[in-house]
C-alpha cells in the first residue's frame, strides 16, 4: 500500500542493464553467485555449530557475519534476478520499502560487526593472557545485541526517511534494489532534508565502525612491530589480513555509494558499487575468513570423516 500522499502504488526496477543480449548471462552469473554466497555461508554456518572446537568469540562473530551476509543477499540477489528474465520486475510500493528496511538493517549491522571482530582480534593480539576473561560470553552477546539495535535504529530512520517522500508519476527506478538513492530522484517534492538526513546515517553507520576499526588496527600494528620472532609477526599479520581486505572492500564500495552527492556520481556507477557489498562480499566472506583458517579446515576435514565413518557403520 503506497503513501497517502503518494499516487505511485508500485515501482519497477530497471535492473543492471537494458541490453536484451546481456539479460541471460548476467542471470546465469549471478545465479552462481548467489548459490556460491548460500552455500558458502550456511555451510560456515552448520560447520560452526556442529565443531565445539569453533565456539569461540572469534567464530561466534564469524557465524553471525555469515547469517547476516546469507539473509541480505537473499533480501537483495532473487529480485535482481527476475530483472533478467522478465519483461517489467514490478514491485509494490509496500514491498519496496520492505525490502529497503531489511537491506539496511542487515548491511548497517555487518558494518557494527565489522568492528566487534576488529576489536576481539585486538583482544587476541594485544592482551592475549586476559582474551577469554575479556571476551566472555555475556561481552559476546552484549557487542552482539549493540550490532543488531544500530542496525534496527539506522534502518527505521533510513526507511521512515524514504516512507516521507511523495512519487507522483514516474515510477521506474534506475536501480536493481529499492535503495534511497535513486528513490530519491523520482520525489516530487524537495529531497534536500531527506539527503541531509542519509548523509548523517550513513555517516554514522560507517563513521563510528570506521573509527573502532582504524583504532583497534593501530593497536594491534603496534603490538605487532613488538614482537620479535618473525613467525610471531607472520602469524599475527595473517590473522588480521582477512578482515582488512573484507573491510577495505566493504566500506569502499559503501561510501563511494552514498558519502558523495549524485551529481558527482551518476546512478549507473552507484548500481556497480552496490554490487560489491550486495554480491561480492557476501560471497566472498566465507572464502576469505574461513578457507584460509586452519581451524575451519581441520573442523571440516573432522566433520566429513565422521560423517563417512557414520556411513560405513550403518552399511555394515
Amino acid at each position: 500500500m503506497a503513501d497517502e500522499n503518494s499516487s505511485v502504488t508500485e515501482f519497477i526496477l530497471a535492473g543492471l542493464t537494458d541490453q536484451p543480449g546481456l539479460q541471460i548471462p548476467l542471470f546465469f552469473l549471478f545465479l552462481g553467485f548467489y548459490l556460491v554466497t548460500v552455500v558458502g555461508n550456511l555451510g560456515l554456518i552448520i560447520l560452526i555449530g556442529l565443531n565445539s572446537r569453533l565456539h569461540t568469540p572469534m567464530y561466534f562473530f564469524l557465524f553471525n557475519l555469515s547469517l547476516i551476509d546469507f539473509c541480505y543477499s537473499t533480501t537483495i540477489i532473487p529480485q535482481m534476478l527476475k530483472s533478467f528474465v522478465s519483461n517489467q520486475n514490478v514491485i509494490l510500493h509496500a514491498g519496496c520499502i520492505t525490502q529497503f528496511f531489511f537491506f539496511c538493517f542487515f548491511v548497517i549491522s555487518e558494518s557494527f560487526l565489522l568492528s566487534a571482530m576488529a576489536y576481539d582480534r585486538y583482544v587476541a593480539i594485544c592482551k592475549p593472557l586476559v582474551y577469554m576473561v575479556t571476551m566472555s560470553p555475556q561481552v559476546c552477546l552484549l557487542l552482539l545485541l549493540g550490532t543488531y539495535v544500530m542496525g534496527f535504529s539506522g534502518a527505521l530512520a533510513h526507511t521512515g526517511n524514504l516512507a516521507s517522500l511523495t512519487f507522483c508519476a514516474d515510477n521506474l527506478v534506475n536501480h536493481f534494489m529499492c535503495d534511497i538513492l535513486p528513490l530519491l530522484e523520482l520525489s516530487c517534492n524537495s529531497t534536500y532534508v531527506n539527503e541531509l538526513v542519509v548523509f548523517i546515517v550513513v555517516s554514522i553507520g560507517t563513521g563510528m565502525p570506521i573509527v573502532t576499526i582504524f583504532i583497534s588496527y593501530a593497536l594491534i600494528l603496534s603490538s605487532i612491530l613488538h614482537i620479535h620472532s618473525t613467525e610471531g609477526r607472520s602469524k599475527a599479520f595473517s590473522t588480521c589480513g582477512s578482515h582488512v581486505i573484507v573491510v577495505s572492500v566493504f566500506y569502499g564500495s559503501a561510501a563511494f555509494m552514498y558519502l558523495k552527492p549524485p551529481s558527482i556520481l551518476p546512478l549507473d556507477q552507484g548500481k556497480v558499487s552496490s554490487l560489491f557489498y550486495t554480491t561480492v562480499v557476501p560471497m566472498l566472506n566465507p572464502l576469505i575468513y574461513s578457507l584460509r583458517n586452519k581451524d575451519v579446515k581441520a573442523a571440516l576435514r573432522k566433520t566429513l570423516r565422521r560423517k563417512i565413518f557414520s556411513r560405513e557403520r550403518s552399511s555394515i
